[in-house]
């Protein structure tokens, strides 16, 4: 009988999460930057992407000639 009454409880929580704490369905609505300019998206993507992947590299090789 306590599981029932839980996994009710959980249910309409749930329903009422996606309710009243959803985005619209807009493309792009829940992101923190623009999709207007496709130039400065590439852009910005390459930076995040290139300083995400390359900085360890880079740490270690800092590490590596440090005396």
């Amino acid at each position: 009988m306590l599981t029932k009454t839980n996994l009710l409880l959980a249910r309409n929580l749930t329903k009422s999460m996606v309710r009243f704490h959803g985005h619209g369905g807009i493309p792009g609505e829940n992101i923190p930057f623009s999709l207007q300019n496709r130039y400065r998206i590439t852009g910005v993507f390459t930076v995040f992407t290139v300083l995400g992947f390359g900085s360890p590299f880079l740490i270690v090789r800092h590490q590596l000639l440090k005396k």
